[in-house]
């Protein structure tokens, strides 16, 4: 099959407007920072979070989310707390499980964790510039009888938690909710 002849005038655009379509859809352009994490704050430090539950690591999990989140998704850059003119302050009241299905009544197949927090973002006199209480996420998980398996499942849910809640954090910081 031969192809219809065209002018090098008409191939050269043709080139270019190809190269331009792929340029663009794969470039995986994006716009960095949104503003912002509250009105003026261009600097804010992150304390770890104050931890509630039995679950060791959940404070420091919820603090690098909120953190990766304030710098993948606003202007504000994340400094030391002790020289920051704004802190967040948060804390993991609770995380709690609940029984999703089981196999027999003594046989737990899946469970449902739920984090509740509550956040403040603070001034330098400590004033309360922005607050959220009883924020909670939940995610669930499959219940593994091997202990090791079964830790690791509750720790990339709550993970998980921590993710969603950083996300709906900053969200409603950057609204002023």
């Amino acid at each position: 099959m031969k192809l219809p002849e065209m002018k090098t005038g008409n191939m050269q655009k043709s080139v270019w407007i190809i190269l331009g379509i792929l340029l663009v859809a794969g470039c995986g352009y994006r716009l960095e920072g949104g503003g912002y994490v509250h009105q003026n704050v261009a600097r804010v430090g992150v304390e770890v979070f104050e931890n509630r539950s039995n679950q060791t690591r959940a404070g420091i999990n919820f603090t690098n989310e909120l953190i990766r989140e304030i710098q993948e998704e606003t202007d504000t850059k994340v400094v030391d707390p002790a020289n920051a003119p704004r802190r967040i302050k948060g804390r993991i009241k609770a995380i709690t499980f609940s029984t999703l299905s089981r196999s027999s009544t003594e046989t737990v197949l899946e469970r449902r964790i739920t984090a509740l927090v509550d956040v403040q973002l603070l001034d330098a006199d400590s004033d309360v510039l922005w607050s959220a209480n009883n924020f909670s996420s939940f995610d669930s998980y499959l219940v593994d009888e091997d202990k090791i398996d079964d830790e690791a499942s509750i720790n990339e849910a709550i993970k998980i938690i921590a993710q969603r809640i950083a996300e709906r954090l900053v969200s409603q910081m950057m609204a002023n909710f």
